[in-house]
Formats: C-alpha cells, sequence, structure tokens
C-alpha cells in the first residue's frame, strides 16, 4: 500500500530532508530572507522595553532647585531612530526613588537604557505630552508642566528623575522607547546646617607674548598670534568669565602673565604673521575694556594670584628639579605675580596657594610647590583620597606638614563641567547632578560645620563657563551651601579624622606624567638663562632684555603647554634663537690679513654695537700664535677696555712688535670683565717682514745721494737765474741816453745848462 505522502506527492523521508536543505540553500542566496533564517534572538527585556529606539533631549529644567508652590517645567526633544513610524506615543515624567548617597547619583546617571522594576512609574499621565505618531528621524519638541506638589516628594533629598517617552509600533502595544534621566535637589526649606562651598574662577590662558620687543626705543612687545583678542572680546570665554564671575560668589585665581600680556596689547603691540613679518595688532580697544571690566569685578571679592606664567609643578618636581638654576625661577614668578596684579588691576592678591595639573599632588610635588613660599597647595579627593572610612566628606583643608596644608576640592563637583557643554541637553544634565551632588554632601551624617572647595579645569571652553555659572546660580539661593571665599577655606578647622598622608609617587596619573615638560626642555631653558646672564653684563640698560626674557623663561615652564609638546618646543627654540640673535649683534668685524714692514706697528680691530643701547664691560684680547716671531705688548697677547654706542662700531688699535719675518696667525676675541668668551673669535694672519743692517745702510746712502743731487740742482738753478738777471740789466743800460744831468735837476761836470 501506498504510503500517504507519496499519494499526496510529498517525497519520503530522505528525499524530504533533502528537499529542505535545497530550499534553505536556495531561499539563503535572498539577502532579506536569509537575514530572516540566520537573525539571533534578541533578548527579551529589549523587545518588551524597546528602550532606545526614542532619543530624549531635555533642553531646559526650571527651576534647577524648586521649593514649594513651584512649577517645574521641562522643554526638549524627542527623535524616533526607528525605520517604523510610532503611533499613540507620549512623554512622561517619572520621579524617584530618593537616593541614598553620591554613589547612588553616579550610577543612575550612567544608566542608558528603561529598567523595569528600577524606574519609577510615570506621575498622573494627565500631565503628559502626547504625540499622534513620531515618524522616522523627525525631531519633535515638548514642554511639561508640573506643580511640585503633583511630585509626592517627601523627605529632603536628591530624587531621580526620568524624563520618557511611550507608545506602540505597527505590531506591539505600548512599551517604553526611551528616557533621560536627571536629577532634582529637593531642599524647600534651608537646612539648619549649610556647608561653605567655594569656586575658583580661573582666568589663565595660553602663552601668546613672545620674548621679542621691537628694535626701537618703545620696545614694542611682538605676538605669536592675534588669537587672544578673540577670547577678551565680550562674547568670548575670558570676555564672559568677567561678566558672569562678577556677579557670582567666586574666588578669582589668576594667572599674572594673562595681565601682563593683555596690559601689553593696551599699549600697543604688533603680531608675527607666518611669513615672519610683523605687523601692527588691531584690537588695543578690546584689551582696554577687557581690563577695565575685570578691575571692577574684583573689586571687593578675593583674589589669588598664580605664579607669574602658572609653571608646571609636576614638570618641575619630576623632570626639571635636577638642571640647576630651574627651581630657582619660582620664587620670581611669585614676587613678580603680586607686582603684576596690583599694578594692572590695583588689588592685592594672596600668593599663598599652588595649583598643580588637575590637583594632583606627591611629595616631590608638594616639596616644589612650597618653595616658592605658598604655604597651600590645591589638591583634590581623588589624589589625597579618604582611607578612614569616616562616611562623610571632611572639610578641604588638610595639614600635610611643614607648616603645609593641602586644600582638597571635591573631585565630582570639580569635574563635573569637563565634558562638552555645547548641546543644551549636556548643561543641564550637568548643572542638575552638581547641585545633586553638592545636597548630597550636605545631608551626609555628621554634624560638622565643612567646607568644600570646587577646582574646576583650567581653562573651560566657554559653553563650560556658562554652565559652570548656571550652576552657581543654582546654589545662590543658599538652601544647602553658602559662598566662601578660598583663603578661608584654608584657614577652616581641619577634621582630625581626614587623611593627611600625601600619596607616594608611584601613585601619580600615568597619563598626567606623559603629558609633562621633558627634561631636555629644561635643559634648553638653563642654556638661554646662561646666555642671557652673559649678555645682560655688558649692557648699558640691562632691564631692557633681562625683564622680557625673564618673564619668557617662566612662559617657557607653563602648564598650558600640556598636551602641545610640538609647539611648546618650537617656542623654546625661537626664544632661544632670537636671544643669540641679539648677542650676535654685538661682534667683531671680520679682518683681512695683512702685513707688518719693520720691527713694530698698529693693528686695527673693529668692534661694532648694531643694539639700540650702548655696550660696556667688555674686554677685546688679541693673542699671537707665534709670540717668539710676533708680539703684542710685553707677551704674546694684549687687551683693552670696550665702549661702544649704540648703533656705532669703535676701532681699537694694538701695538706689534716683529722679531722675524714670516706670517703668523693672530686671535681677536671679546671677554666678559668675568672672563666669559663673548661671541666669535676672529682670526687673521699678519705677515712679519724682517729689516737687517744693510738694508737700512743701503737705504740711508740712497737717501744720502737724493738729498746730495738735490742741493746740486738748487746750487745749478741758482747760478742760471743770477746769470739771467745780469743780462737783463745790460740790455737796460744800452737802451738809456747818457745826459749827464742828477736826478736832483744840477749840473754835472761838463754839462752845457740851455737857459
Amino acid at each position: 500500500m501506498a504510503d500517504a505522502a507519496d499519494i499526496q506527492g510529498t517525497p519520503p523521508a530522505p528525499a524530504r530532508r533533502r528537499w529542505l536543505r535545497r530550499t534553505v540553500v536556495l531561499l539563503a542566496g535572498t539577502p532579506v530572507l536569509a537575514a530572516l533564517i540566520y537573525a539571533p534572538a534578541q533578548p527579551a527585556r529589549a523587545a518588551q522595553s524597546g528602550s532606545g529606539t526614542v532619543d530624549v533631549q531635555l533642553d531646559t529644567l526650571t527651576p534647577s532647585a524648586p521649593v514649594k508652590g513651584d512649577t517645574l517645567t521641562i522643554s526638549g526633544s524627542v527623535v524616533n531612530n526607528g525605520r517604523e513610524t510610532i503611533t499613540d506615543a507620549h512623554v512622561g515624567l517619572r520621579v524617584g526613588p530618593l537616593l541614598t548617597d553620591r554613589d547612588a547619583i553616579d550610577e543612575v546617571a550612567e544608566r542608558t537604557e528603561y529598567r523595569p522594576g528600577s524606574d519609577p512609574k510615570e506621575i498622573d499621565p494627565a500631565f503628559a505630552v502626547k504625540f499622534p505618531t513620531l515618524p522616522s528621524k523627525v525631531r519633535q519638541e515638548f514642554t511639561l508642566k508640573v506643580p511640585v506638589n503633583k511630585l509626592e516628594l517627601d523627605k529632603d533629598g536628591v530624587y531621580q528623575l526620568g524624563v520618557s517617552v511611550s507608545g506602540t509600533g505597527a505590531r506591539s502595544s505600548e512599551q517604553v522607547l526611551g528616557i533621560e534621566r536627571t536629577f532634582l535637589p529637593w531642599q524647600p526649606e534651608t537646612a539648619g546646617k549649610r556647608s561653605h562651598l567655594s569656586y575658583v574662577w580661573p582666568l589663565i590662558s595660553t602663552t601668546h607674548l613672545t620674548a621679542e620687543t621691537g628694535s626701537d626705543e618703545t620696545q614694542t612687545p611682538v605676538f605669536e598670534d592675534d588669537d587672544l583678542a578673540a577670547e577678551l572680546a565680550p562674547g568670548g570665554r575670558l570676555g564672559r568669565m568677567v561678566t558672569l564671575g562678577k556677579e557670582l560668589p567666586v574666588t578669582w585665581v589668576i594667572d599674572p602673565d594673562l595681565l601682563y600680556t593683555v596690559d601689553a596689547m593696551t599699549k600697543g603691540y604688533r603680531v608675527r604673521t607666518p611669513d615672519g613679518r610683523k605687523v601692527p595688532g588691531r584690537n588695543k580697544a578690546v584689551a582696554e575694556q577687557w581690563l577695565s571690566s575685570l578691575e571692577a569685578a574684583v573689586q571687593g571679592k578675593k583674589v589669588v594670584a598664580l605664579p607669574f606664567a602658572d609653571p608646571d609643578l609636576a614638570s618641575l618636581a619630576h623632570r626639571g628639579k635636577d638642571v640647576s638654576g630651574t627651581l630657582g625661577q619660582l620664587r620670581p614668578a611669585t614676587d613678580k605675580a603680586k607686582q603684576a596684579v596690583e599694578t594692572v588691576l590695583h588689588v592685592t592678591p594672596s600668593t599663598d596657594f599652588s595649583w598643580p595639573v588637575n590637583g594632583a599632588v606627591d611629595p616631590a610635588i608638594v616639596n616644589v610647590a612650597t618653595s616658592a613660599g605658598a604655604h597651600n597647595v590645591l589638591t583634590r579627593s581623588d589624589s589625597l583620597q579618604e582611607a578612614g572610612g569616616l562616611g562623610y566628606t571632611p572639610s578641604a583643608a588638610r595639614p600635610i606638614g611643614a607648616g603645609a596644608t593641602a586644600v582638597v576640592a571635591d573631585a565630582r563637583l570639580s569635574t563635573a563641567f569637563d565634558g562638552d557643554m555645547l548641546s543644551a541637553g549636556s548643561s543641564v544634565l550637568a548643572v542638575q547632578k552638581f547641585l545633586a551632588q553638592s545636597l548630597a554632601l550636605n545631608l551626609q551624617p555628621t554634624d560638622q560645620q565643612r567646607s568644600f572647595v570646587v577646582a574646576p579645569q583650567r581653562t573651560p571652553s566657554l559653553s563650560q563657563v556658562e554652565t559652570m555659572a548656571a550652576a552657581l546660580r543654582g546654589l545662590q539661593a543658599g538652601r544647602w551651601t553658602q559662598p566662601q571665599d578660598l583663603e578661608a577655606a584654608a584657614a577652616a578647622k581641619p577634621d582630625p579624622g581626614a587623611t593627611t598622608q600625601v600619596p607616594g609617587a608611584g601613585q601619580y596619573p600615568e597619563d598626567l606624567r606623559k603629558q609633562e615638560l621633558p627634561q631636555s626642555a629644561f635643559e634648553k631653558i638653563r642654556s638661554t638663562q646662561n646666555t642671557l646672564d652673559h649678555f645682560k653684563v655688558i649692557l648699558s640698560a640691562p632691564d631692557r632684555v633681562e625683564i622680557p626674557f625673564g618673564n619668557t623663561t617662566n612662559r617657557e615652564m607653563s602648564t598650558s603647554w600640556r598636551g602641545r609638546p610640538q609647539e611648546a618646543r618650537q617656542y623654546r627654540d625661537s626664544v632661544q634663537q632670537y636671544l643669540i640673535g641679539l648677542t650676535e649683534r654685538v661682534q667683531l668685524i671680520p679682518k683681512t690679513d695683512a702685513t707688518l714692514s719693520g720691527h713694530s706697528a698698529t693693528i686695527p680691530v673693529t668692534v661694532k654695537n648694531g643694539l639700540v643701547q650702548d655696550v660696556h664691560g667688555l674686554v677685546l684680547r688679541v693673542k699671537s700664535a707665534n709670540p717668539t716671531r710676533l708680539m703684542f705688548g710685553d707677551s704674546g697677547e694684549d687687551e683693552q677696555d670696550v665702549t661702544v654706542q649704540a648703533q656705532h662700531s669703535q676701532t681699537l688699535k694694538f701695538t706689534a712688535n716683529a722679531t722675524a719675518s714670516g706670517p703668523v696667525e693672530v686671535t681677536a676675541q671679546l671677554y666678559t670683565k668675568d672672563g666669559v668668551p663673548y661671541g666669535k673669535e676672529r682670526r687673521f694672519t699678519v705677515e712679519a717682514t724682517e729689516i737687517t743692517p744693510t738694508v737700512m745702510f743701503v737705504i740711508a746712502g740712497g737717501m744720502l745721494l737724493l738729498v746730495l743731487a738735490g742741493i746740486k740742482m738748487y746750487a745749478s738753478r741758482k747760478r742760471v737765474a743770477a746769470r739771467a738777471a745780469a743780462e737783463d740789466t745790460q740790455q737796460q743800460s744800452d737802451e738809456t741816453p747818457d745826459t749827464g744831468a742828477q736826478s736832483d735837476g744840477t749840473s754835472g761836470p761838463g754839462e752845457t745848462v740851455d737857459r
């Protein structure tokens, strides 16, 4: 009897398996079908929640720290990143739970997907914003407005705040398709114990000013570029920092080199172009306006001046301390800092603070940081970490020995605005997290009055500055913090249980160590300084080079070179090359070979001064390579003091004595008063010619013959002239008649007078 499968036309089992395999291979040749066949199974939770399909961005959240009676307003946008249109969508608000500590805040901030069971339910749907459809790739905006009393906030503290999008696709039920989380700090009444908060407001920029000054008497400064003007403009980074900082409770921490640089712009400056030309700077007015605004903004505020040019303390401690003279630059940098702030801003700053990069310290850094007289080292809690299990964050001030105090900035608050704050969403999230962390600090279990410090990045971007200001404005209500200046924070009573042990060198972050200036940089700086020391002793006005090059030495050690090793190297090279070029303007003029005939003669050597100031304190020495043949003075060498007026040359003459004929090499070299060679030596050859007594007798005899011949010629000419005179007289006598009359009218003998 035939098999039922055969009757129905279906192949038998072995054949059926072969048919199925052929069918699968055939279908797999079609990409879409192959994808369906071989697609891996999706996780069940993703299929249920759909989280991540829609991107949610928050643009505004006001008020950032509400009180009773407020209405919370949240605006933002949603984008459907899927291919299918979403229907029956709505944006809702989810509040809670209450976060118990700072670690919980960090954990929530790292979440990206919706978590059923962890994320709370939506509040009253009446406050949701509905979208009938969410087409693919189309951004749509929303605004949620919810009275605070509808949020069911109970205890004081930090609450998780979620803005979610729910909806349905073509073939699914409603599910959460996207969520963005932030934080809502809830402290409706002023806390009985408020923390002191010190916020560092850094005015620091990169290096723009060169050591080069004009050859004119006014010493017009030369800038590497004119980029600083864009930062100083009212809408620029530094311009906004001044405008915003004026209205905020901050401590100004200033690099005095920035003040010096901007002040130089106000007096007229030039800018070096890429092709090497120097053109007049055009932003004098911008610099004047910025300085005027800053002077007004700092009145009545605390100002901390960093050492001039903000030297890289970690690089000095790890790479520069073994290079002679390097650490000696810190004390003058501190002295210049105070003078610059007082001169430009007319306020007296504190110079008692040092600030290592990112607050990272080790024993060597602390020693260098305090070597210039600063007693307070601004560090950070991720470097000087707590190990005692206090259960709360202690005050910033920590005594670390030798009269020094570590002022420990809170790492979470200090790095809150490190990221890209260009988008409104990033800025809002950063502000809310900052406020949440500051409230969580104040709510920690301790009755002590504590002082906290925030030390943000050294050179925040414009968007970061705006976000920092927004966060500080959120604290200005003062319900859980009150402002305090940095000096007061450093002087606050330290917690006896706080860590005071400075971490060892092995704990210094490797990524920061890789950015340090190399030892070769400090060796180059030392070489330049040596050249400067030898140069300035010959100048009548040494401060004209000592001041600009001294400032440039500090700039070469600046923290601003971190992450820019090539630019730092080019800057050091340009400084050294320019200084060498100046020293070469005082030089010996190359001299051609000379011939010395006779036993002695004078040899001229010329010194040229191409500077715009007089030079003195130089000694010119000439030296014979063979004193037995050619001598200067009583030996083989002689010297004379040199003083040359600006833009002039001076020729000095040296007496040379020859004792034998033949060529002799002579070396001329300038020296400073302390015996250090100055500039290039000049070599030339003197050809000495010996004159014997026989030759002298022959020359004398020839001279005598010349004299005798001259006398003979003179006598002969005189006789010829006498004969010619006699002949003329005789000729006149023959032509006159003989009347016998005397000249007085009387008659002579035998004369007949016709009466």
